[in-house]
């Protein structure tokens, strides 16, 4: 017999187990963007072209989208504090051998250990947070979630780029140990066991169409992203068909099993799958303007590393600042108010970033990413939090799962078309302007890039005006 949610809130240490959750968190995200920053360094150091490096990302990803979309079942077979250990265990793991690797191979390993305690601890913080707080009280819970994993992005390109100017690359992962290891001892001296633990059937088909489905599709994006050919290269179209044909398969046999491994009911409920493609499209957007802005501050500014992540600093932290005041916003007015204005700041942001030129002032980036960064923290924490409230506690583990998932195919899907367009463009100008200057073809690719995120926005404006508060007294 399930206990009322006020009681089951008071038996949990909330503190303890909230900060052991962020400090993991945090370094997690901190370790992805700040590696983003060395792959020009380490192309160099490592003698290895575009195309190999892109895999240090690409390894990543496909990771968790092989892992998370198992992350439901896993929810469901053990408890939070054997998964928060076994999550922190792998990453410590995956960070030492990235800090000590002497060669690529062994730093792509690396990445993919970091990556599975990546996608257990995902959901694993999404699922607690669902079960230790309230419906009424998440939007607070959330937004503290989303000001660190937020911060972390922003400060990270600034911090790698001084360990690399100073020091070497290896630092950005000896300086994440520590802190993972103390996070390590927090869960193992605090967490508790939050869940409940209902041991469903294991369905191995499930599992291999889901690798198959997510894996072949953010594995087909990823490499049209490469540039090796680009969509029409065999490799893309056939990784698409493999994942979409796999994708289908899971769908249906899901819907046909007593207890599937990824529940997809739960998209019968509106809003969740109002939610669902509202935060899609704002991690497309989000990883995609992660990609393109800062390629243009080194290659067309010609900025350094350091200088490049200087100049995203005020963006990321204010966008960290204006989680958790999101979180209350929507707490006491819901979602409608927020979301709404929140995809046209977006939008404008963007269709202002669509008309940069090398000669524009560093200050009007900064305004601009800053802008673009507080719609971003009016849209994805509310859009997630309503979406996920409308959910019955057993659909909980489904719901994160297929949030989780689908951040990670979106990232894949935003950077993958935002690169191609930026190189369309690039090709586009040079073969129409005799004597084509490089940095001028560079701002033509970067321009429609944007336009491309603009069109995106405006994608997700529309879908805003369908978002309704979730009441959840009908819920729970």
């Amino acid at each position: 017999m399930n206990q009322p949610k006020d009681s089951q809130q008071k038996k949990f240490r909330v503190i303890p187990i909230m900060v052991a959750l962020l400090i993991s968190g945090f370094i997690g995200m901190f370790s992805e963007t700040a590696l983003n920053v060395a792959l020009s360094d380490l192309m160099q150091l490592l003698n290895i072209t575009p195309s190999t490096v892109q895999w240090l990302t690409t390894g990543y990803l496909l990771t968790l989208g092989i892992l998370v979309p198992i992350s439901g079942l896993l929810l469901q077979w053990f408890t939070t504090r054997q998964l928060f250990v076994t999550a922190l265990s792998f990453s410590i793991v995956g960070t030492l051998i990235a800090a000590l690797a002497p060669s690529f191979e062994v730093l792509l390993l690396a990445r993919v250990v970091q990556a599975i305690g990546t996608g257990i601890m995902l959901p694993l913080m999404f699922n607690t947070i669902l079960i230790i707080f309230p419906a009424e009280k998440r939007g607070a819970a959330m937004g503290i979630i989303g000001l660190v994993i937020m911060v972390a992005p922003a400060i990270g390109p600034t911090i790698a780029g001084l360990l690399i100017e100073n020091l070497s690359w290896h630092w950005i992962f000896w300086l994440s140990l520590p802190f993972l290891v103390i996070s390590l001892v927090s869960g193992i001296l605090y967490m508790q066991n939050v869940s409940k633990i209902t041991k469903p059937k294991i369905d191995i088909l499930s599992i291999l169409l889901s690798s198959l489905g997510f894996g072949g599709i953010v594995f087909g994006f990823s490499s049209a992203g490469e540039g090796e050919g680009g969509w029409t290269s065999t490799k893309v179209i056939v990784s698409l068909i493999i994942g979409i044909v796999a994708l289908l398969s899971f769908g249906i046999r899901q819907l046909k099993m007593k207890q599937p491994m990824i529940n997809i009911r739960a998209f019968k409920y509106p809003m969740f799958s109002v939610g669902v493609l509202m935060v899609f499209i704002c991690m497309m957007i989000i990883l995609s303007s992660m990609l393109v802005l800062p390629m243009f501050l080194i290659k067309g500014f010609g900025m350094s590393a350091f200088s490049a992540g200087l100049l995203m600093l005020p963006g990321g932290i204010i966008n960290g600042i204006m989680s958790p005041i999101m979180g209350r916003l929507f707490d006491k007015y819901g979602p409608k108010w927020l979301v709404f204005p929140g995809f046209l700041v977006v939008a404008v942001a963007l269709w202002f970033f669509s008309e940069i030129t090398v000669t524009s002032a560093s200050a009007l980036v900064i305004v601009l990413h800053t802008c673009l960064m507080i719609g971003i923290s009016m849209i994805m924490m509310p859009a997630q939090t309503n979406g996920l409230n409308q959910l019955p506690r057993h659909f909980y583990p489904d719901g994160t799962a297929i949030m989780n998932t689908l951040q990670q195919v979106a990232g894949a899907i935003g950077t993958a078309l935002a690169v191609s367009i930026m190189t369309a463009g690039q090709m586009k100008y040079v073969k129409s302007t005799p004597n084509a200057n490089m940095v001028d073809a560079l701002t033509a690719g970067v321009q429609n890039a944007f336009i491309f995120g603009m069109i995106v926005a405006i994608i997700g404006f529309v879908i805003a005006l369908f978002i309704k508060r979730v009441n959840v007294k009908d819920v729970h």
